[in-house]
C-alpha cells in the first residue's frame, strides 16, 4: 500500500497540508497501447492509477472501520451525494469539515451528482434493469420481470431537473445541477460529478438523444454553478463532466467531444453501456479516442475482473463498483484461479458445504488479514451462523483482491507485460 501523503495514519482524517490543499493534477507515466499508467494527485494524497474505487455509499463501507479499509490497500472511496442529502444531510457533514472528517477518512473521495438516482429511482424500476448485477440485458436470462408498468419509479423528470420521492419516507425533493454542486460543496469530496440523466438500455434512440441533449445543458450548468462558488472546507475540488449517449454510437461521439471540449478537471463515462459486454466494449472505443488526452477518465459502475482488464487496455484510469463489498456480504469471495489451482472461475461461495472442513486460507498466497488469520471453514462457520463477523472478513478479502489485482496491473503496465497478465488472470476465469 503506498503511504498517504497528507498524513501518516491511513483512514484518519486530519487538516490538510496547506501545501497540498490547492493540488489537483493528473500524470500520465506510461503508456502500453492506449493503456495509461498514472497517478491522480488530490488534496487528500495521491492515487496510483489504474486504480479501483471501493464504493461506501452512506459514507462507509459497509461493515468495515475507515482503518481496515486503509488496510486493504485501498486509496480511493466513492460516496453517494444522494443517499447523504437524505440522511443524515450535507449540512450536518458540512459542519464536522467535510466528508473526510465526518467519516474519518484521510485519502482521497469521490462522489456522484445524483444523477445515478435518476436511473435506479426511475427508469431502473420501470424496466427492470439495474446498473448494477444485469447491467447488461442481453446477457440476462430472466427477462421476464423487465418492462413494469410506465410511472412505477420515484423520480420525475423535467428540463430543469429531477423530482425524487425519498425511499427513506416518501418526501419529495427537487435536484437540479445548481443544488447538486451545492449539495457537493458541502459535502467536500475532492472529485465531484455534475449532474446528468443516466439512461436506461430499453431508452430508444429518440429518447437518448432528447436525454443527452439535456444532460449537456446540465453539464454546462454544472460547470457554472462550480465556477460560480467556492470550497468550504479547506482545499480545491475538482469536477468530472459525464459522456452519455446509451449505445448509439454517434450520440456517444458527440457527447465525447463536448464534455471533453469544457473545463471539467476529468471525464466520467456512464449510463447505459448496452445489451452485452461487447456493446460496452464499442462503447469504450467510440468514447475514449475522443477525450482529451491529459485528463483522468472514470467508469462508472464497472468492477468485474474482465471489464477492468478491457477498461484498462482501451485507457479508462478509475472505475467503482458495489460488487466486490456486496458480494462479499453475502459469502461470495474473490479469488485468483492463475494463484491458486484449486479454485476455478474467479468466484468462491464460502457457504458451499465443501469447505465446512477445509483448513486452507481463503485464497493460497493472499496476504490480506482474513486470509493470514482464519480458514474457510472457519468463514463458513461465520456465515451459516449469521454472524457479523464473515461478512467483514469477506470483505476486507474482496477489498485486498482489487487493490492486489490493480497492483499487479499497474506493475504489468510498467514493465509492459499488461497483455500477459490479462491473458494469466482474467481469461482463465472462466
Amino acid at each position: 500500500m503506498e503511504k498517504n501523503t497528507v498524513t501518516g495514519q491511513a483512514g484518519r482524517a486530519e487538516p490538510v497540508d496547506p501545501a497540498a490543499a490547492d493540488v489537483f493534477a493528473f500524470d500520465v507515466l506510461a503508456e502500453h497501447g492506449r493503456a495509461r499508467l498514472g497517478r491522480l494527485r488530490t488534496p487528500h494524497g495521491a492515487v496510483a492509477t489504474p486504480a479501483f474505487v471501493a464504493v461506501g455509499t452512506q459514507a462507509t463501507v459497509k461493515s468495515l472501520a475507515p482503518e481496515a479499509v486503509a488496510a486493504t490497500g485501498t486509496s480511493l472511496l466513492f460516496a453517494n451525494t444522494y443517499h447523504l442529502y437524505l440522511r443524515p444531510g450535507a449540512e450536518l457533514v458540512a459542519r464536522h469539515g467535510g466528508l473526510h472528517r465526518f467519516m474519518r477518512w484521510d485519502a482521497p473521495i469521490l462522489t456522484d451528482s445524483g444523477g445515478f438516482q435518476v436511473f435506479s429511482l426511475g427508469a431502473s424500476i420501470e424496466h427492470g434493469v439495474g446498473k448494477i448485477g444485469n447491467i447488461f440485458p442481453g446477457e440476462d436470462q430472466d427477462r421476464s420481470r423487465r418492462r413494469l408498468a410506465a410511472g412505477s419509479g420515484m423520480v420525475a423528470v423535467d428540463e430543469d431537473g429531477v423530482v425524487f420521492k425519498s425511499h427513506i419516507d416518501g418526501s419529495k425533493h427537487r435536484f437540479d445541477p445548481e443544488t447538486s454542486i451545492a449539495v457537493q460543496r458541502r459535502l467536500g469530496a475532492d472529485m465531484v460529478l455534475a449532474f446528468d440523466e443516466c439512461t436506461s438500455p430499453l431508452h430508444d434512440e429518440a429518447y437518448t438523444r432528447r436525454s443527452l441533449e439535456r444532460t449537456h445543458r446540465w453539464a454546462a450548468r454544472s460547470l457554472a454553478a462550480f465556477q460560480g462558488t467556492a470550497p468550504l472546507h479547506g482545499y480545491r475540488q475538482a469536477l468530472y463532466g459525464i459522456v452519455q449517449g446509451g449505445a448509439f454510437r454517434d450520440q456517444r461521439e458527440d457527447s465525447a467531444r463536448f464534455i471533453g471540449s469544457l473545463a471539467f478537471d476529468g471525464i466520467a463515462i456512464g449510463g447505459n453501456l448496452g445489451a452485452t459486454r461487447a456493446d460496452m466494449h464499442a462503447i469504450l472505443d467510440w468514447t475514449l479516442p475522443l477525450l482529451p488526452s491529459g485528463k483522468p477518465r472514470h467508469l462508472l459502475g464497472i468492477g468485474d475482473v474482465e471489464s477492468i482488464f478491457e477498461a484498462v487496455a482501451r485507457g479508462v484510469d478509475t472505475f467503482d463498483c458495489v460488487m466486490p463489498t456486496r458480494n462479499a456480504r453475502t459469502g461470495t469471495l474473490l479469488v485468483r484461479p492463475d494463484l491458486d489451482p484449486t479454485v476455478r472461475g474467479g468466484r468462491l461461495n464460502i457457504t458451499n458445504a465443501r469447505f465446512q472442513s477445509d483448513l486452507g486460507p481463503v485464497q493460497a498466497g493472499c496476504d490480506c488479514y482474513t486470509c493470514r488469520t482464519f480458514s474457510r471453514a472457519y468463514l463458513r462457520h461465520l456465515f451459516k451462523a449469521g454472524e457479523s463477523l464473515g461478512p467483514q472478513l469477506a470483505t476486507i478479502h474482496n477489498l485486498r483482491f482489487m487493490a492486489r489485482l490493480m497492483e499487479d496491473v499497474r506493475e504489468a503496465l510498467a514493465a509492459g507485460m499488461f497483455a500477459e497478465l490479462w491473458t494469466r488472470v482474467a481469461r482463465r476465469e472462466s
